[in-house]
């Protein structure tokens, strides 16, 4: 195992509650959106095992469940701003990690109505979590708009190196990787 490697696992797999609470002072509604989805691992890793997860289902799942994700999130948003709860947000995030990561780990080939109904479900504790974390100085239409921008950004990069790497490497890189991200979520499950 590689130095690099060695360092970056531990730090991977490093049990964190779901971490959409990074509390921006800032109060600049879109940069404080868009930067929110980078500040939790826990979100960053989902966001980034859609795109992976896109990108192993191939066809119109590529683009199918990122837009997806990111309309149900956005709405997610819209609910925790109008003061209605989303039940299992902290457990749900999670949840979401570990069985992204695991649909990469294993290349799950589900049908295109059961992966996006899950993608669904992710995305909407995902957006109810950011939407319960907008900063009081922000305007809540901007942050929300910075919060979807930002992940289809992740979803991207995910598609981007999904569709890349899986090109070259024959995919175990992209198993490996749907590993750490579910081992991660598995961590974080244990203490949501």
């Amino acid at each position: 195992m590689n130095k690099r490697l060695a360092i970056l696992l531990p730090a991977l797999l490093a049990a964190t509650p779901a971490l959409a609470h990074t509390g921006h002072a800032d109060g600049a509604g879109l940069v404080t959106g868009l930067l929110h989805p980078f500040a939790g691992l826990d979100h960053l890793l989902a966001m980034v095992a859609v795109g992976l997860w896109a990108a192993r289902i191939g066809g119109r799942g590529r683009w199918l469940l990122p837009a997806v994700f990111v309309a149900v999130m956005t709405a997610g948003v819209g609910l925790a701003l109008a003061g209605l709860s989303v039940p299992w947000t902290e457990p749900g995030i999670a949840a979401s990690v570990l069985l992204l990561g695991l649909a990469v780990a294993f290349a799950a080939h589900a049908p295109a109505g059961a992966a996006t109904g899950a993608v669904a479900l992710f995305a909407l504790w995902h957006g109810a979590a950011h939407g319960y974390e907008v900063p009081v100085a922000a305007t809540p239409a901007l942050y929300a708009a910075g919060v979807a921008l930002a992940t289809a950004v992740l979803h991207g990069c995910g598609v981007g190196v999904g569709v890349g790497v899986g090109l070259r490497l024959r995919s175990a890189w992209l198993r490996a990787a749907g590993g750490v991200i579910a081992a991660a979520g598995a961590a974080q499950l244990l203490i949501a």
